[in-house]
């Protein structure tokens, strides 16, 4: 596996083609993506999911989607979308989120939805070590994703209980129901990543009632509202900010009618 950086992230505003991208080999800023989505040989996404979408060997992964490539409805509460990828000749592997529908399908070459130039999306990889595979889906069982493939094999995983219920499908149905791992990438210098998640059976508002009682700092939040996160929040050393829509990424506009992502 070539990762192209330890970890970026890409946000596509609403009617954006390219979109904006945060590597950690340069400043913590967005950056035009010189590239469209749709560019299957030179942008950095593309890349990235090079092989999950060819033939490769010695490279495995499982991939989950709520609504995976080819099927037409899937009746799930989840909302979870991204792909687990290791090679089984070295100890690497990358973890990717994103928060397109029908994305990737697997070996059957680089297709973006044009359908989805529209909406807003959000894309994250993580280039790791196999070692941090386990505490990924530690949080993912939470959450309940649909899995749509997976060839990775048991005897890469014989160490990783998570990882093993995750493959089988199985949930969990006892306490906690909100989970927080944290996981490290793989680089020189690597970046400190934590995880939170909860599962169906929490009633917690994932913003107020989890992530802002660890931080104790103020977060902005843009997330569409509804019921638990109505407004601005306030509580001891803790503060939530609802960014207002319309809002402008840079240059780009977006607007939480046509952006599905949260952030």
């Amino acid at each position: 596996m070539q990762p192209v950086t330890a970890k970026q992230t890409v946000y596509k505003a609403p009617g954006q083609a390219n979109g904006k991208i945060i590597e950690s080999t340069s400043a913590a800023a967005w950056q035009n993506v010189a590239q469209p989505l749709n560019n299957n040989a030179q942008h950095s996404f593309a890349k990235a999911l090079e092989h999950v979408v060819g033939n490769h060997i010695n490279i495995k992964f499982l991939a989950y989607n709520n609504a995976p490539p080819g099927v037409s409805s899937t009746k799930t509460k989840s909302n979870s979308k991204g792909v687990i990828v290791l090679s089984t000749t070295t100890d690497s592997a990358a973890w990717i989120v994103h928060t397109v529908p029908g994305f990737p399908a697997a070996k059957t070459g680089y297709s973006w939805p044009a359908a989805e130039n529209a909406r807003g999306h959000l894309l994250i990889c993580l280039t790791i070590s196999e070692s941090q595979i386990n505490a990924i889906a530690a949080s993912l069982l939470l959450v309940q994703p649909v899995i749509y493939y997976n060839d990775i094999p048991k005897t890469e995983t014989a160490a990783m209980p998570y990882f093993n219920k995750l493959a089988d499908g199985k949930i969990s149905t006892l306490p906690p129901f909100t989970s927080r791992q944290t996981i490290r990438t793989q680089n020189a210098n690597p970046v400190t990543v934590h995880i939170y998640s909860k599962s169906e059976s929490s009633k917690y508002e994932i913003y107020k009632k989890v992530i802002v009682k660890v931080l104790k700092k103020t977060i902005k939040v843009w997330s569409r509202r509804d019921s638990k996160l109505k407004g601005n929040c306030r509580g001891s050393q803790r503060h939530i900010r609802l960014i207002k829509s319309p809002a402008v990424v840079v240059d780009h506009n977006t607007n939480l009618e046509a952006d599905i992502t949260n952030w």
